[in-house]
Order: structure tokens, then C-alpha cells, then sequence
């Protein structure tokens, strides 16, 4: 007898092509069978009507809790990655979330920034994202340029962390404007001997040179080709602002060189990140970026930034405060519009979403358990709405993919990012006998993100069934609140 029977759905496979109704059975945490399936179930799902495919992969979410999984779920999403910033320790983060309830998959990237904190301030590590934001208090870490004894030990912490499983390397360099070319090429040509990727959030994001977004860009390119490191490329939306046709021109004439280069956006033109983030202190933040400082608005409360003394005096008392960036008009703006689509869409690119932690109106994150969120959670839409913002409104509302087109940007494309240097990425993101059974089973005619700015907490709302490993955590299309299948992803190192 199968743990599960889905009958009758759409079966979607973006590496085979398949795209047809039929049966689907689990057992175990494994896909068994795909096609017609005879036989009994523990459970039996009529899933005429729905789309059936894998669950979405996010390699870049920040949220990692209980509240930013459940709120996931209903984005479709399965495994849950931190790798833009990532983690240090590697092994004690992991062995905490072991320890804590997860919904969904997780694992993260080796944190760079990290290791430049406990070897350029002294300060003891701690594997949480916020230890970062606190960490601008003292700026040193990330406005210096580390020396040579410096610079070793950094490289030391961070290929520890990838023996301990870490997920290729972290590298949020508009965090670390003291970083310079000679460092990221030694991280580059680390991460290249491991054959691990790295996920970059570029130096500058600028409309006007120098240290322009263009700049940037041609740097990473660089880096990939001086090292052979695999560079994946973070929110390309927006750290391109308004110039993502060009960078979009120079990201694909290297990538026709053969240079391993990736790349990842959401659908939202509003960014969200911390108060004290360094790209927010320049003097000239509004002539290169093109917004007003009223542009910057707390996660917490509402409240638009009104100039340059206000944002520094925020940036100091509390540096780790969360702020949107609503960096594209796309709601009356036509080209913001289009730009924002040129990143999207950039072919053979893949959905991220950027997810931030949930946090309270003291600007403490949750880590609660209540279910529905308290309603005075607050974080960015997309940490519950990318991947169902983009379904609904580039497949069903403006038909600007095919419906495998989508599964592969959400699913298998973040699977072969991965792969190489992840075991089981290999079992994810396909719908196939023998692969893991993390599926998202969905209605294409109302699956829709719910939150806004002035209503973030809302959860998305169309994905009928998922499952993680195999268990249902969303069961005709509510929450499953006792189910904490989520299991580890690591690299392989000798803690995987």
C-alpha cells in the first residue's frame, strides 16, 4: 500500500517535458510511481483540475523560522535556502534548527560576512542572520580592508564552513565596500577548488558611474572568469535599478563565452534589507540610485525616512532595523514596468524571493509559534507572495511563460544551480519516480499572493496540497500545523 495517491492532476516535469494528466504515488518521502497507478492508499487525493509539480526551491530566503516557513508553504515552496548571506558556524546553525520545529527543507550558504566580523572586531559568532545587522555598530568589518593575516584567516572560517556542509559561499559585497578585488578573487578561487558556487549581491547598485551597478557587473564577470568560480548572481532587479538592459547584455554576452554565471530576481520593484546597510549612507545616495531618501520606509510601523540625518541617525541607534526600498515605481511607471520584466524574465534565470525574517512592532523577530501570524507581524509581501505573484500575474494574468517554463524557474532551475556541489538537489525540483516527494499541488486559476505593503501578513492563497518529504503540510488548501518535515540540505562536506 502508498503513503499517497494524487490522481488525475496535471503532472508537470520540466526536465522530461511532461505535461499531461495523471496518477502520481509516494511512499516513504519518494516519488514511486508516475503515470497510472493502481492499488490503495492511506490517502487518497482527487486532484482533477490542479496542476501537480515540484515544489519550489528558494535559494535565497532570510526567514529561516517557523513563522517564515508556514508563511512559504503557501507560496509553494519546499526548501527554503539562506545563500546570498548565509551562516557562521555552519554546524551549530544547523544543529539549532535540527533542534527546532522546520516546515520545510533548509540549509545555508558559508557567511564571508561573518568570518570578516570575528576576525576584524573580535566578536564572538553567532549562526543568526540578525548577528550581521547588529554587527554594523561597529563598521570596521565592513569599511576596512583586510590585511594579509587578516585575509587568512577569513579564507580559514569560511572553508571550515564548507567542511561542515556549508552551501557554497556567501558574498553580500555592497555590505563589505572594504573588500577589494585581491580578496574576492582569493573567495572566488576557493569556492572555484570546492566546486561550490557563490551567491553575490554585487558592489554597487548605481545608476551612475563610478561604482555602477555596470561597474559591478563587469567585476563579477571577471571574478568568474580570472577564478572559474561559478557566480550566481542575487535579486537582479534590483541591484540593477534602472539599468538592468544593459547589465542584462553584459550578464548574457558572458554567459554565451561559457563563464558560469547565474541569475535570480523577484517579481516586486521594492527591495527590503537593514537601516544601516552602507549603500544607504552615501552622500550621494539619491543622485546615483534615482530615489528620494523618502524612497527608504520602515518595516515596522510605516514610517517613510525624510533625509540623509534621519537615516544616519536610525543607522546608528539601531543598524539591524528592517526597511523597503521602493527603489521601482512599477505601480504607474511603464518603463519601471518593463525593466522589472527584463530581470524576471531573463532567459534562463530562476524566481528567488528574497523572504525577510517576521518581526515585531519592537523590531524583534519573531520566533513565536502562533498560527495565523500575530497580526502585527510585519514583513516584506514577498516573504509570502514571489512565487505565487509570479504565477498569477507572468503565466495566468499576462501569459509571458508557458506553464513548464514557470515550474522550471521556480523548481528545477534552482535544483541544477545547486546539484553539482549538493547531493540531494539532485532527488529535487522534478516530478519522477525515485525523487523526493516535495510537490506543490496547485489551481492555476486562483493561485494569487495576498499580502501588500499596508497588509503584509496575508498568505498566499491557490496551492491546494503540499508536501515535504513526502508529508502534507497543506491539506485542501489550509494549514497542517502539527507537520515539521523539513530536513537538513548540505553541501558535501564532511558534516553532510
Amino acid at each position: 500500500m502508498y503513503d499517497t495517491i494524487i490522481r488525475g492532476g496535471l503532472l508537470v516535469d520540466p526536465e522530461t517535458g511532461l505535461e499531461s494528466p495523471g496518477d502520481l504515488a509516494i511512499r516513504a518521502g519518494v516519488i514511486e510511481r508516475v503515470g497510472h497507478v493502481t492499488g490503495d492508499a492511506a490517502v487518497e487525493i482527487d486532484a482533477r483540475g490542479l496542476v501537480v509539480a515540484p515544489g519550489f526551491i528558494d535559494i535565497h530566503a532570510h526567514g529561516q523560522s517557523l513563522a517564515a516557513d508556514r508563511m512559504q508553504a503557501f507560496d509553494g515552496v519546499t526548501s527554503s535556502l539562506e545563500l546570498e548571506v548565509g551562516i557562521l558556524p555552519i554546524g551549530a546553525w544547523y544543529d539549532r534548527q535540527k533542534a527546532a520545529r522546520r516546515v520545510l527543507n533548509y540549509g545555508a550558504s558559508v557567511a564571508w560576512a561573518f568570518a570578516r566580523i570575528a576576525v576584524m572586531i573580535g566578536r564572538p559568532l553567532e549562526p543568526s542572520l540578525s548577528f550581521m545587522g547588529r554587527c554594523f555598530d561597529d563598521p570596521r568589518w565592513s569599511q576596512e580592508t583586510a590585511t594579509d593575516r587578516d585575509l587568512a584567516a577569513i579564507l580559514a572560517m569560511v572553508e571550515s564552513g564548507l567542511a561542515e556542509g556549508g552551501i557554497g559561499i556567501g558574498i553580500p559585497h555592497a555590505y563589505l565596500p572594504g573588500a577589494g578585488a585581491k580578496e574576492i578573487v582569493e573567495l572566488c578561487a576557493l569556492a572555484a577548488r570546492h566546486d561550490v558556487p557563490t551567491y553575490t549581491h554585487i558592489a554597487y547598485s548605481s545608476n551612475i558611474d563610478p561604482r555602477s551597478s555596470i561597474d559591478a557587473y563587469t567585476r563579477l564577470i571577471g571574478y568568474a572568469g580570472a577564478t572559474g568560480a561559478h557566480m550566481h548572481i542575487c535579486h537582479f532587479n534590483s541591484t540593477s535599478l534602472r539599468d538592468v538592459r544593459r547589465a542584462a547584455e553584459i550578464v548574457a554576452k558572458a554567459q554565451a563565452q561559457g563563464l558560469p554565471i547565474t541569475v535570480e530576481a523577484y517579481p516586486y520593484g521594492t527591495g527590503s534589507t537593514v537601516v544601516g546597510a552602507p549603500f544607504f549612507a552615501d552622500p550621494a545616495f539619491t543622485e546615483r540610485t534615482g530615489n528620494p531618501y523618502t524612497a527608504i520606509q520602515f518595516v515596522d510601523g510605516g514610517h517613510r525616512i525624510r533625509d540623509r540625518d534621519e537615516l544616519l541617525a536610525a543607522g546608528q541607534a539601531r543598524p539591524e532595523s528592517l526597511v523597503l526600498w521602493h527603489f521601482l515605481d512599477t505601480e504607474t511607471d511603464p518603463e519601471a514596468r518593463e525593466l522589472l520584466d527584463l530581470s524576471v524574465l531573463y532567459p534562463g534565470g530562476i524566481i528567488a524571493s528574497d523572504a525577510m525574517p517576521w518581526t515585531m512592532p519592537d523590531g524583534t523577530i519573531y520566533e513565536g509559534d502562533a498560527w495565523p501570524l500575530p497580526e502585527q507581524a510585519a514583513s516584506h509581501p514577498r516573504s509570502s507572495g514571489t512565487f505565487t505573484r509570479f504565477l498569477r500575474e507572468y503565466l495566468r494574468e499576462r501569459g509571458k511563460v508557458s506553464l513548464r517554463e514557470a515550474m522550471r524557474r521556480c523548481s528545477l532551475g534552482p535544483a541544477r544551480i545547486l546539484e553539482a556541489s549538493v547531493p540531494a538537489m539532485r532527488r529535487k525540483g522534478r516530478v519522477q519516480e525515485g525523487c523526493d516527494a516535495d510537490l506543490v499541488v496547485f489551481d492555476v486559476e486562483t493561485i494569487t499572493d495576498r499580502a501588500e505593503f499596508m497588509a503584509m501578513n496575508r498568505h498566499a492563497e491557490g496551492v491546494r496540497h503540499l508536501f515535504v518529504n513526502g508529508s502534507r503540510v497543506i491539506a485542501d488548501g489550509k494549514l497542517v500545523t502539527d507537520a515539521f518535515p523539513g530536513q537538513p540540505i548540505r553541501g558535501r562536506g564532511t558534516g553532510s
